[in-house]
Protein backbone atom coordinates (compact mmCIF):
# COMPACT_ATOMS: atom_id res chain seq x y z
CA UNK A 1 0.00 0.00 0.00
CA UNK A 2 0.90 3.45 -0.83
CA UNK A 3 1.01 6.67 2.19
CA UNK A 4 -2.71 7.20 0.74
CA UNK A 5 -3.91 3.48 2.03
CA UNK A 6 -4.70 2.31 -1.79
CA UNK A 7 -2.88 -0.60 -3.99
CA UNK A 8 -0.56 0.14 -6.62
CA UNK A 9 -2.77 1.24 -9.46
CA UNK A 10 -2.92 0.38 -12.69
CA UNK A 11 -5.40 2.39 -15.55
CA UNK A 12 -5.69 0.99 -18.44
CA UNK A 13 -7.47 3.20 -21.35
CA UNK A 14 -10.48 1.96 -22.83
CA UNK A 15 -12.29 3.81 -25.90
CA UNK A 16 -14.61 2.67 -28.93
CA UNK A 17 -12.91 0.21 -31.30
CA UNK A 18 -10.13 -0.75 -28.91
CA UNK A 19 -8.56 -4.29 -29.44
CA UNK A 20 -10.22 -6.67 -26.51
CA UNK A 21 -6.51 -8.61 -25.93
CA UNK A 22 -4.55 -5.70 -26.36
CA UNK A 23 -6.47 -4.67 -23.19
CA UNK A 24 -7.78 -7.45 -21.48
CA UNK A 25 -4.18 -9.53 -21.49
CA UNK A 26 -2.90 -7.38 -19.43
CA UNK A 27 -5.65 -7.21 -17.31
CA UNK A 28 -5.60 -10.64 -16.41
CA UNK A 29 -1.64 -10.91 -15.44
CA UNK A 30 -1.91 -7.35 -13.28
CA UNK A 31 -4.37 -7.76 -11.23
CA UNK A 32 -3.11 -10.74 -10.16
CA UNK A 33 -0.38 -8.96 -8.28
CA UNK A 34 -1.60 -8.29 -4.88
CA UNK A 35 -2.59 -4.78 -3.43
CA UNK A 36 -3.16 -4.12 -6.85
CA UNK A 37 -6.08 -1.61 -7.78
CA UNK A 38 -6.78 -2.37 -11.91
CA UNK A 39 -9.04 -0.31 -13.04
CA UNK A 40 -10.32 0.31 -17.10
CA UNK A 41 -10.87 4.24 -17.88
CA UNK A 42 -12.60 6.11 -20.30
CA UNK A 43 -13.82 9.44 -21.08
CA UNK A 44 -16.90 8.20 -19.91
CA UNK A 45 -18.54 5.84 -17.50
CA UNK A 46 -20.19 2.68 -19.47
CA UNK A 47 -19.66 -0.30 -22.14
CA UNK A 48 -16.82 0.51 -24.68
CA UNK A 49 -17.48 -1.83 -27.87
CA UNK A 50 -14.75 -3.09 -28.83
CA UNK A 51 -12.72 -3.35 -32.46
CA UNK A 52 -15.15 -6.20 -34.50
CA UNK A 53 -18.64 -5.06 -32.60
CA UNK A 54 -18.95 -7.80 -31.09
CA UNK A 55 -17.77 -7.17 -27.30
CA UNK A 56 -18.38 -5.19 -24.79
CA UNK A 57 -16.06 -4.18 -22.35
CA UNK A 58 -16.61 -1.47 -19.49
CA UNK A 59 -15.19 1.60 -18.29
CA UNK A 60 -15.42 1.73 -14.25
CA UNK A 61 -13.82 4.97 -13.74
CA UNK A 62 -13.37 8.31 -16.02
CA UNK A 63 -9.76 9.68 -16.89
CA UNK A 64 -11.21 12.88 -15.34
CA UNK A 65 -11.05 10.65 -11.91
CA UNK A 66 -8.31 9.06 -12.59
CA UNK A 67 -4.94 11.54 -11.80
CA UNK A 68 -2.29 9.65 -10.17
CA UNK A 69 -1.81 6.04 -11.41
CA UNK A 70 1.12 4.16 -10.83
CA UNK A 71 1.12 2.61 -14.27
CA UNK A 72 -1.16 3.31 -17.66
CA UNK A 73 -1.76 1.54 -20.15
CA UNK A 74 -2.75 2.49 -23.70
CA UNK A 75 -3.63 -0.54 -25.75
CA UNK A 76 -3.80 0.02 -29.82
CA UNK A 77 -7.11 -0.68 -31.78
CA UNK A 78 -8.68 -0.05 -35.14
CA UNK A 79 -9.72 3.56 -33.88
CA UNK A 80 -6.01 4.67 -32.91
CA UNK A 81 -6.39 7.77 -35.12
CA UNK A 82 -9.38 9.05 -33.38
CA UNK A 83 -7.18 8.81 -30.26
CA UNK A 84 -4.82 10.47 -31.71
CA UNK A 85 -6.40 13.66 -32.36
CA UNK A 86 -8.38 13.62 -29.03
CA UNK A 87 -7.15 16.58 -27.20
CA UNK A 88 -8.39 15.02 -23.80
CA UNK A 89 -6.99 12.01 -24.18
CA UNK A 90 -3.39 13.48 -24.77
CA UNK A 91 -3.49 16.20 -22.22
CA UNK A 92 -4.69 13.34 -19.31
CA UNK A 93 -1.63 11.14 -20.67
CA UNK A 94 0.43 13.88 -20.68
CA UNK A 95 -0.02 14.99 -16.89
CA UNK A 96 0.15 11.45 -15.82
CA UNK A 97 2.84 10.44 -17.16
CA UNK A 98 4.60 13.16 -15.14
CA UNK A 99 4.23 10.68 -12.07
CA UNK A 100 3.63 7.36 -12.96
CA UNK A 101 6.04 4.45 -12.10
CA UNK A 102 5.26 2.77 -15.45
CA UNK A 103 3.89 4.12 -18.70
CA UNK A 104 3.35 1.29 -21.17
CA UNK A 105 1.64 0.55 -24.65
CA UNK A 106 0.44 -2.39 -26.38
CA UNK A 107 0.11 -2.42 -30.20
CA UNK A 108 -1.08 0.79 -32.02
CA UNK A 109 -1.28 2.14 -28.20
CA UNK A 110 2.24 3.37 -29.05
CA UNK A 111 0.92 5.89 -31.22
CA UNK A 112 -1.44 7.20 -29.03
CA UNK A 113 1.70 7.94 -26.90
CA UNK A 114 3.78 9.51 -29.78
CA UNK A 115 0.43 12.07 -30.46
CA UNK A 116 1.14 13.18 -27.05
CA UNK A 117 4.72 13.43 -27.00
CA UNK A 118 5.62 11.11 -24.89
CA UNK A 119 7.70 8.79 -27.50
CA UNK A 120 10.13 12.00 -29.03
CA UNK A 121 13.93 10.41 -29.48
CA UNK A 122 13.36 7.26 -27.63
CA UNK A 123 13.46 3.46 -29.19
CA UNK A 124 9.80 2.43 -29.30
CA UNK A 125 7.96 -1.07 -31.12
CA UNK A 126 4.61 -0.83 -31.88
CA UNK A 127 2.41 -3.70 -34.64
CA UNK A 128 4.60 -4.06 -37.42
CA UNK A 129 1.97 -2.26 -39.70
CA UNK A 130 2.16 1.36 -38.13
CA UNK A 131 6.38 1.25 -38.04
CA UNK A 132 6.54 3.78 -40.57
CA UNK A 133 3.76 6.02 -38.24
CA UNK A 134 5.74 5.52 -35.25
CA UNK A 135 8.89 6.80 -36.74
CA UNK A 136 6.98 10.09 -38.04
CA UNK A 137 5.75 10.29 -34.83
CA UNK A 138 9.30 10.72 -33.62
CA UNK A 139 10.40 7.79 -32.02
CA UNK A 140 13.14 5.19 -32.99
CA UNK A 141 11.21 2.23 -33.89
CA UNK A 142 12.62 -1.18 -33.07
CA UNK A 143 10.83 -3.39 -35.37
CA UNK A 144 12.71 -6.83 -34.48
CA UNK A 145 12.01 -6.33 -30.51
CA UNK A 146 8.97 -7.36 -28.45
CA UNK A 147 9.31 -5.55 -25.81
CA UNK A 148 11.14 -2.14 -25.56
CA UNK A 149 12.26 -0.31 -22.32
CA UNK A 150 13.07 3.30 -22.43
CA UNK A 151 13.61 4.25 -18.74
CA UNK A 152 10.00 4.18 -17.18
CA UNK A 153 8.25 3.68 -20.90
CA UNK A 154 7.23 0.39 -21.96
CA UNK A 155 5.97 -0.55 -24.98
CA UNK A 156 5.07 -4.26 -26.87
CA UNK A 157 4.69 -4.76 -30.34
CA UNK A 158 1.42 -6.53 -31.89
CA UNK A 159 -1.77 -7.53 -29.91
CA UNK A 160 -0.70 -10.89 -28.13
CA UNK A 161 2.82 -9.06 -27.07
CA UNK A 162 0.47 -7.10 -24.21
CA UNK A 163 0.53 -10.53 -22.16
CA UNK A 164 4.42 -10.75 -23.02
CA UNK A 165 4.63 -6.98 -21.52
CA UNK A 166 2.42 -7.02 -18.42
CA UNK A 167 4.42 -10.29 -17.11
CA UNK A 168 7.74 -8.68 -17.77
CA UNK A 169 6.19 -5.56 -15.36
CA UNK A 170 4.73 -8.03 -12.86
CA UNK A 171 8.45 -9.41 -12.41
CA UNK A 172 9.52 -5.36 -12.26
CA UNK A 173 6.84 -4.56 -9.40
CA UNK A 174 6.02 -7.62 -7.45
CA UNK A 175 9.39 -9.73 -7.89
CA UNK A 176 10.41 -12.37 -10.62
CA UNK A 177 9.11 -15.18 -8.34
CA UNK A 178 5.08 -13.59 -8.16
CA UNK A 179 5.76 -13.42 -12.02
CA UNK A 180 6.54 -16.90 -13.03
CA UNK A 181 3.64 -17.95 -10.48
CA UNK A 182 1.04 -15.51 -12.33
CA UNK A 183 2.26 -16.70 -15.63
CA UNK A 184 1.60 -20.87 -14.52
CA UNK A 185 -1.99 -19.36 -13.15
CA UNK A 186 -2.91 -18.32 -16.48
CA UNK A 187 -0.77 -21.15 -17.77
CA UNK A 188 1.04 -19.12 -20.47
CA UNK A 189 2.88 -21.51 -22.19
CA UNK A 190 2.39 -21.17 -26.02
CA UNK A 191 2.45 -23.76 -28.78
CA UNK A 192 1.73 -22.72 -32.07
CA UNK A 193 0.64 -24.34 -34.71
CA UNK A 194 2.49 -21.99 -36.97
CA UNK A 195 5.57 -19.60 -36.70
CA UNK A 196 4.76 -16.68 -38.42
CA UNK A 197 4.17 -14.38 -35.83
CA UNK A 198 6.80 -12.28 -36.83
CA UNK A 199 7.89 -10.73 -39.97
CA UNK A 200 11.26 -12.67 -40.55
CA UNK A 201 9.32 -15.99 -39.78
CA UNK A 202 6.33 -15.13 -42.70
CA UNK A 203 6.36 -16.09 -46.05
CA UNK A 204 5.43 -12.82 -48.63
CA UNK A 205 2.33 -15.22 -49.28
CA UNK A 206 1.46 -14.93 -45.58
CA UNK A 207 2.82 -11.07 -44.95
CA UNK A 208 0.97 -10.12 -48.26
CA UNK A 209 -2.35 -10.94 -46.93
CA UNK A 210 -1.72 -9.91 -43.46
CA UNK A 211 -1.04 -6.66 -45.16
CA UNK A 212 -4.20 -6.58 -46.76
CA UNK A 213 -6.42 -7.59 -44.07
CA UNK A 214 -4.75 -4.71 -42.36
CA UNK A 215 -5.93 -2.18 -45.27
CA UNK A 216 -9.26 -3.51 -44.71
CA UNK A 217 -8.99 -2.74 -40.68
CA UNK A 218 -9.36 0.61 -40.74
CA UNK A 219 -12.47 2.57 -40.88
CA UNK A 220 -13.21 5.30 -43.27
CA UNK A 221 -13.87 7.77 -40.81
CA UNK A 222 -10.76 7.18 -39.13
CA UNK A 223 -8.67 6.85 -42.41
CA UNK A 224 -9.89 10.29 -42.77
CA UNK A 225 -8.31 11.50 -39.71
CA UNK A 226 -4.95 11.08 -41.07
CA UNK A 227 -4.08 14.14 -42.50
CA UNK A 228 -5.34 16.04 -39.72
CA UNK A 229 -2.48 13.60 -37.72
CA UNK A 230 0.07 14.15 -39.99
CA UNK A 231 -0.50 18.21 -40.26
CA UNK A 232 -0.27 18.16 -36.21
CA UNK A 233 2.93 16.47 -36.33
CA UNK A 234 4.05 19.24 -38.92
CA UNK A 235 3.10 21.89 -36.96
CA UNK A 236 4.59 20.16 -33.38
CA UNK A 237 8.30 19.55 -36.04
CA UNK A 238 8.01 23.55 -36.58
CA UNK A 239 7.09 24.39 -32.94
CA UNK A 240 9.66 21.90 -30.89
CA UNK A 241 12.81 21.08 -33.99
CA UNK A 242 11.96 16.82 -32.56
Amino acid sequence: MDEKGRGFQIAILLYPGVTALDAVGPCEVLSRMPNTDVRFVGKEIGPVMTEGGALLLGASHTVAETTSPDLVLVPGGTTTPGQMVDDDVLDWLRTVHETTTWTASVCTGALILGAAGILKGLPATTHWYKMGALKIMGAKPRPDERIVRSGKIITAAGVSAGIDLALWLAGEISGRARAEAIQLVIEYDPHSPFDTGHMSKASKETQKLAKEMMDDSMPDDQRRLIPKIAWRRFIDLIRTGK
